[in-house]
């Protein structure tokens, strides 16, 4: 339900329990007076005193008038924690002295209300203005979103009307926390090893993460909550934020000393990236923030219910994807990529995605990029005849791209190096990966990258992109090329709507809201080791559903790590997203071979379920087996199916089993338990397995699983079970 009340000026945003509460009367600037449980619906009386409720009293060493933190916090109000808004108008000193230093005279915006309008239910648009004399030099227009998810979406419209250009440093979305919000959550991580998190208690002062590399990073950020002390995924009230942008962020939780904190949000803008003459406007990406009093996983319940609202959101089955990049890296030829799309068709593979290696010399990864055209050498007849091998199979076929690259070594390179994105007037940035970034802002680059695209997708049956992004931006204006990457796939999107695009970005370094509204499918990281991904996909579902989320069986000792883990680990693992193989199939063993069709189809059936349901995890023990769920319900709102990771990473620390609870069942009703046949079993230690395990399946009320919990077998270290639980 989206309910919005309007009383006096008091606007109360009600969705999903959630109540959003924005005090706008006067004009001053509107402040937020509540954000998180849902009031009910209150009269104004009761909504004015809520709102008088929140003006912090005068203390011994503090402005002399009672103050609240403004919806665009600033100095002049008393705020000294980071601003809503920073920047200048180029003026020059008033005096011929300031004049002769070169000194620009200081003046901060002083901001007050112009409008509030209410377009929608749900939505609030509060206009301010910043004037002078009554001329309006700036006005800024501040967006609240509930949706009916719970997710409060923000954002902000800067436009400047002074005749003397203004030039922006920082505009941001700040929002209040709870005084009992003392302890924060969020992510770091490196290659092959992203969103790891990081936790401590939110102490006096800013808490501040940037993103500095063009991209999101593999140590961004994420996910920004602060929460209850010692909130889990189950328990503990929770507040989090996340900016929907593919470039650099700012993201910081400010705890004052003068009794307020906040969390915040804004897209890092360089030093001049963003000067607004007379008339021009620039506008925020949307920062999502959501509420809870169910622990993270209440989180992700808002955040997975509204992503899966996005148009576009993937609407048919998630095919089970082989990709070719660690069975045949750059060595391309028909023969060989035909004898594994014939053993991925066997196997159960149902989108067959050939990776980098196809485009015309390109043989390693020191050449080629931008020349988006396929090599004769490797391909004589084009890649006609691997298509057609696919697509007769029954699978779709996909192709890697990287369209924001170019090599020094390729034909467009040499006839265009000025399309190399570059600071103006500098020489070309350090070289990363043997690669550099293609100026799309430029009209001639973006139309010949789309023009070489769109040629490949004419000419073959192309259902999906892998597009690629290996490198950081060490220079040019990232605000502008992330908005051209955008305009890239938008473009393409409503060319060819049946193409569906992958974001993968050296693995997880572009996994944003942005790029969500975009694409079907990222790629949470390059590791294809079970013990590491296990972690990346876990956290990373936090915030983003499990059907985008590619996870690949790849082949042991993994790439990455040299690790050498267990099939039935290896298959368990990639159960837990959008499923696929990386591996050479041609090069398996018997026993690989006959267990790869059972997992596909144990895929198949689960995937509606772990597509469409909703995450329930268990807490995190030292030594213990974690606990990860997905429940859905039926007509009746009861959790009517269910599937469940039991995995152990450490060795155990107790010689006899101890019971595992299953998380997020209806305890009235009751559940059949029986564990689902990945093709390779789990190993566990002799004499550890209870007798329902050997009889195959157990029948409880869902009170005893979720609180007496299920007694299982011990389980080596880097092993897994799957249960699928199902009322009876």
């Amino acid at each position: 339900m989206l309910s919005t009340n309007n009383t006096n000026d008091i606007v109360h945003l009600r969705a999903a329990g959630t109540s959003f509460v924005l005090d706008a009367r006067g004009t001053g600037v509107p402040s937020i007076t509540h954000w998180g449980a849902d009031l009910g619906e209150l009269s104004a009386t009761q909504l004015a005193a809520l709102a008088d409720s929140r003006e912090r009293a005068l203390g011994p060493s503090s402005i002399d008038e009672p103050s609240r933190l403004s919806i665009v916090p600033l100095l002049a109000e008393g705020w000294s924690g980071v601003p809503g808004l920073e920047g200048r108008h180029d003026h020059r000193a008033a005096s011929a002295a300031g004049a002769a230093a070169g000194m620009g005279r200081l003046r901060r915006p002083a901001l007050r209300t112009e409008s509030i309008e209410h377009p929608e239910p749900g939505v609030v648009h509060i206009t301010l203005v910043d004037a002078a004399d009554a001329v309006v030099a700036l006005r800024l227009t501040v967006t609240f979103e509930l949706t009916a998810a719970g997710v409060l979406r923000s954002r902000s419209q800067l436009t400047n009307h002074a005749t003397e250009t203004f030039e922006l440093s920082l505009l941001a979305t700040i929002l209040p926390l709870a005084p009992v919000a003392r302890e924060r959550l969020d992510f770091s991580g490196i290659w092959a090893a992203e969103r790891q998190p990081q936790r401590s208690a939110i102490d006096y002062g800013t808490w501040l993460r940037e993103s500095r590399h063009g991209r999101r990073g593999h140590d961004d950020s994420y996910l920004t909550v602060a929460g209850s002390p010692g909130f889990g995924f189950r328990h503990g009230e929770v507040w989090a934020t996340h900016l929907g942008t593919s470039g650099d962020t700012r993201m910081w939780i400010d705890r004052s000393a003068l009794g307020q904190s906040t969390v915040g949000a804004a897209e890092l803008l360089a030093p001049g990236e963003i000067r607004l003459a007379r008339g021009d406007s620039y506008a925020t990406p949307w920062a999502y923030s959501a509420w809870s009093d169910a622990g993270l996983d209440g989180l992700s319940d808002r955040f997975h219910t509204w992503f899966r609202s996005l148009p576009a959101h993937p609407s048919t089955p998630r095919p089970l994807t082989l990709n070719t990049w660690e069975a045949v890296y750059f060595d391309h030829n028909f023969e060989q990529l035909a004898a594994l799309s014939d053993a991925a068709a066997e196997a159960g593979v149902e989108r067959f995605v050939l990776d980098d290696g196809w485009m015309k010399n390109r043989t390693d990864d020191k050449r080629a990029l931008g020349d988006w055209t396929v090599d004769a050498t490797s391909w004589p007849d084009g890649l006609s005849p691997l298509v057609d091998r696919v697509t007769a199979s029954g699978m779709q076929f996909g192709l890697w791209v990287e369209p924001e690259m170019v090599s020094l070594d390729s034909d467009l390179a040499r006839a265009h190096p000025e399309w190399i994105l570059r600071d103006e007037d500098r020489p070309l940035p350090k070289s990363w990966r043997n690669q550099f970034v293609l100026d799309l802002d430029n009209p001639a680059a973006f139309a010949h990258v789309l023009d070489a695209i769109s040629a490949l997708l004419d000419e073959y049956a192309i259902s999906y992109l892998k597009w690629d992004m290996n490198r950081d931006l060490l220079g040019g204006s990232v605000h502008r090329h992330v908005a051209a990457t955008y305009r890239l796939m938008d473009e393409l999107r409503e060319r060819y709507p049946h193409v569906e695009i992958e974001s993968c970005a050296s693995g997880g370094a572009r996994v944003d809201a942005g790029v969500l509204e975009r694409v079907q499918r990222v790629w949470p990281s390059d590791t294809n080791d079970a013990h590491d991904r296990f972690s990346i996909m876990r956290w990373t579902n936090l915030l983003v559903p499990f059907e985008y989320l590619g996870s690949h069986v790849g082949s042991s000792p993994a790439h990455t790590s040299g690790r050498s883990l267990s099939l039935g680990f290896r298959l368990a693992t990639a159960l837990m997203g959008h499923s696929g193989i990386e591996w050479d199939l041609t090069s398996t063993t018997t026993e690989e071979r006959a267990a790869l069709p059972v997992w596909a189809a144990a895929y198949r059936s689960l995937r509606g379920l772990i597509h469409t349901g909703r995450v329930v995890r268990g807490e995190l023990l030292a030594n213990e087996p974690i606990v990860t769920g997905v429940v859905a319900d039926d007509a009746s709102g009861s959790v009517a199916d269910a599937v469940f990771w039991v995995t152990r990473l450490d060795t155990p620390s107790d010689a006899v089993p101890t019971a595992r609870r299953l998380p997020g069942l209806d305890p009235h009703r009751g559940y059949r338990v029986s564990p689902v046949d990945v093709g390779a079993p789990a190993a566990t230690y002799p004499g550890t397995s209870p007798a329902w395990w050997h009889a195959g399946e157990l029948t409880l009320p869902g009170s005893v699983l979720g609180s007496a919990g299920l007694q299982l077998p011990i389980l080596h270290p880097d092993e897994a079970l799957v249960l699928r639980v199902t009322a009876v």
